[in-house]
């Protein structure tokens, strides 16, 4: 019996020895529960043995691999939900929920996770061998594209190296030049090329979130964020919201109540002051949104995180 062949001439079987072989480097790498930041800059493995509640996450620009099981992330309105056939990208500084929705003792959720290096795509798509991405193109700032095997196999040649800590500093740099790579050829090349390219409007509106990540403490006019990114106002809001799924202010919000969240379960910082740090000059007004957020006012959702925290110690993205 013939072996199905995919467009690119690839066997199913091939891709799916592939995948086992991913999973098994992550199952060994991770014990239940886990998230392992590993000795390759930029690479963290996950590992869950059951479905997780929601949580918020900031997703930097990344590229999301699940070997096994299945992930839901929501930006806004938007649902993403990827298997191991798919990845997740995100080209740009995102607050998500996320959850596992597939995972048990007998057939754990397993994934990695690899930050992509601004620097190594600019060089890249400076490269005049470069070929054309596929013609498919998001205005969102993640997407979910397919795994080829080539794709596959540099991710498990990238976790092998962890077998080899001596060649990290030398294969490591190499492989993950050949992801960046594989990524700017395939189905979300254009995506990620419109994303990283200086003038654009996809451009523009990161180095906004930039600025928002370093300011979020900080007051901000709509009008001076837009002329600092040489945008009109109008065109400013529009693209933010498509490329984030939310408004500048609302983006602003997530961040400065997620890290009131951290200050008060890391630092143990009281409700009041760690509204005040984050920038907040009404204490009941960051209750209320804190609430409206979390579905618990502050202190009663901090207890609720250090009793699960104390039950399951690490979260899987």
């Amino acid at each position: 019996m013939h072996a199905w062949l995919n467009e690119q001439g690839i066997t199913s079987a091939g891709f799916s020895v592939a995948l086992d072989g991913l999973k098994m480097s992550i199952a060994r790498w991770t014990e239940p529960g886990d998230r392992l930041s590993t000795a390759i800059p930029g690479l963290s493995l996950f590992r869950r043995d059951a479905p997780t509640q929601p949580m918020t996450y900031l997703f930097e620009r990344s590229i999301c691999v699940v070997a096994q099981g299945v992930k839901q992330v929501l930006l806004g309105d938007d649902t993403y939900v990827h298997h191991s056939r798919q990845f997740l990208i995100t080209s740009v500084d995102l607050p998500v929920v996320c959850r596992v929705l597939d995972a048990s003792r007998e057939s754990p959720y397993l994934s990695l996770l690899l930050t992509i290096d601004q620097r190594e795509m600019a060089l890249l798509m400076a490269d005049n061998n470069l070929p054309p991405p596929r013609a498919q193109q998001s205005s969102r700032g993640m997407a979910i594209g397919d795994v080829t095997l080539p794709l596959l196999a540099a991710f498990q040649r990238l976790v092998d190296l962890l077998d080899e800590p001596k060649d990290i500093p030398i294969l490591g740099p190499i492989i993950q030049r050949e992801i960046v790579y594989r990524l700017l050829v395939g189905d979300q090349g254009a995506h990620l090329r419109q994303m990283a390219l200086a003038g654009t409007q996809s451009r523009q509106i990161a180095q906004a979130i930039y600025w928002l990540k370093d300011n979020f403490n900080k007051p901000f006019r709509i009008e001076a964020l837009a002329d600092q990114v040489n945008m009109s106002a109008s065109t400013f809001h529009h693209h933010f919201r498509t490329v984030t799924a939310m408004s500048p202010l609302q983006y602003q919000k997530w961040l400065r109540l997620n890290e009131a969240r951290r200050l008060m379960f890391a630092e143990r910082l009281d409700a009041t002051t760690a509204a005040l740090q984050v920038g907040y000059e009404s204490p009941s007004q960051f209750s209320r949104e804190y609430s409206r957020s979390f579905g618990a006012p502050p202190m009663r959702d901090i207890e609720r995180l250090r009793d699960a925290a104390s039950r399951s110690p690490t979260s899987s993205q």
